[in-house]
């Protein structure tokens, strides 16, 4: 008798979790005295999930409905939180934006004004609620064919590196934040012209020779060699850029240029650096263990190919990689490496489900194993192009949960051309960038082209937080329109 009522008790148990069942005392209880017994799920919140918020895995599997039947561990750093979106203007138009923050979450992002202007450096220290133009005076570079902005994560310096006229670059920075500027004025560039597609990035690493705490390394896509795209090049500076060595290759010299543009550098706690680009068998992650002087090729995938040449890669605390591309199906992919890029993880297609097309990615990496990455992507409302915003918590177990939230509303989409994520379009120009700041929230750069393209930063109102212990992020406003 007790062995058939535990069965019975365990019945109703699996039935209420996984369907849901009434409960009575007795089949002559009133209707309205049931009991309704919720299927249990990780994603029960006590409160609506926002229809532009979606909970997946690798593939676009919709994890509120598949979790049960995916092997998933959905707890611990793998454990959903509630989350939602939104984006706030920065008051200005931008294009090709790139962010940075400080270790007092102070934000800065750019702005192009184009000839007589130049690039804007916009700043807010009030977590993107009200922005100010903290621009270098005099602005040196009058007209930047390129504007850039890198700020170094154990310094706090503040880098203002436009390109001017394909044929030379400006290393500008602040110490304080942007409330002043040290300007080293106009520095040609050796090696094949035209250049363009500039980026820079610091590491730890010092090599014996630095007399500035980091060492800074900048690398350039080259012009035409003989009809075909040269390969990257660049320079290294060991006194916090006011000088800087010779432009040497910037790719496996054993293997041969890959195309010339590249997506951001990114150095690592441990004094690697890395940069993202597609090589012949895939997208590929490119290695520097000397400070740039020299560089190996790692291949993260040979299945997907790359639509673009925008490879992001990014490093977390913990020096493990990330990486984040578009594939030639245009959908979005993600893989790690935590042997310094020599293997990889088999790569995610990240995008949520009913998202078919995407362009622009951008990666940025929190604690260990927690990364964000941001693309532009056809919603499924069918209303035009959205901003999206997806991170990963736990980038190492068998089946990480991808929480990713559209930033606009889907009556409010950043473009609405056809092939608008497939190539230049408006502000977005080459690319977007993202950041994740000291309190673990990630912040993307967007434009608004149905705005003029307005430059907006896309972010989590909720959301889990990316650095320290994993916790909800404190709530921010709505944003969206209201800010233009």
């Amino acid at each position: 008798m007790k062995q058939a009522t535990a069965l019975f008790i365990a019945l109703i148990v699996i039935i209420a979790l996984f369907g849901g069942v009434y409960v009575a005392m007795s089949e002559d209880e009133p209707e309205d005295k049931k009991v309704v017994v919720e299927p249990w799920s990780p994603f029960n919140f006590n409160r609506t999930i926002p229809k532009t918020t979606y909970y997946h895995f690798d593939g676009g599997i919709d994890a509120t409905e598949e979790w049960w039947n995916m092997s998933a561990d959905l707890n611990g750093t793998n454990a959903p939180y509630w989350a939602n979106g939104t984006y706030y203007s920065i008051g200005v138009d931008t294009f090709e934006p790139t962010i940075g923050v400080t270790s007092k979450g102070t934000l800065f992002m750019t702005s192009h004004n184009g000839l007589g202007e130049g690039t804007h450096i916009i700043r807010s220290k009030d977590q993107g609620q009200t922005w100010e133009d903290v621009t270098p005076n005099p602005n040196v570079v009058r007209n930047s064919n390129d504007p850039y902005l890198y700020v170094d994560p154990w310094t706090d310096r503040v880098v203002k590196f436009d390109m001017h006229a394909l044929t030379g670059m400006t290393f500008e920075y602040s110490d304080d934040e942007g409330d002043s500027w040290e300007l080293l004025g106009m520095r040609p560039v050796t090696g094949p012209m035209p250049q363009d597609h500039q980026t820079i990035a610091s590491t730890p690493y010092q090599g014996g020779l630095s007399s500035y705490p980091t060492t800074y390394v900048y690398s350039i896509n080259t012009g035409l060699q003989g009809g075909y795209v040269g390969g990257s090049y660049g320079a290294t500076s060991w006194d916090g850029g006011n000088s800087w060595d010779l432009d040497k290759p910037h790719y496996d010299t054993t293997k041969g240029a890959a195309s010339g543009l590249s997506g951001h550098l990114v150095g690592s706690e441990d004094g690697a650096i890395y940069r993202g680009q597609p090589a012949s068998a895939g997208p590929a992650a490119y290695r520097s263990l000397d400070g740039g002087l020299t560089w190996t090729e790692h291949v993260i995938s040979s299945t997907t190919g790359s639509q673009t040449h925008e490879v992001a890669i990014y490093t977390d605390e913990a020096s493990n990689v990330h990486a984040f591309w578009i594939g030639d199906d245009s959908q979005p992919y993600y893989s790690n490496s935590q042997d310094q890029g020599n293997t990889w993880r088999p790569q995610m297609m990240v995008a949520p489900p009913g998202v078919n097309g995407t362009g622009f990615p951008t990666i940025a990496a929190g604690a260990e194993g927690r990364a964000a990455f941001s693309y532009i992507g056809l919603n499924p409302q069918g209303t035009g192009w959205s901003g999206y915003l997806g991170v990963i918590t736990d980038a190492f177990v068998e089946n990480p949960l991808i929480t990713t939230v559209e930033v606009n509303d889907p009556n409010d989409v950043l473009d609405t051309t056809d092939d608008c994520g497939y190539r230049r379009c408006g502000g977005f120009g080459d690319f977007i960038d993202i950041c994740i700041d000291p309190d673990g929230r990630p912040w993307a750069a967007l434009a608004h082209n149905q705005h003029n393209d307005m430059g907006i930063v896309g972010t989590y109102m909720y959301g889990p937080s990316l650095r320290g212990e994993i916790d909800s992020l404190p709530p921010l406003p709505v944003g969206g329109p209201s800010t233009i």
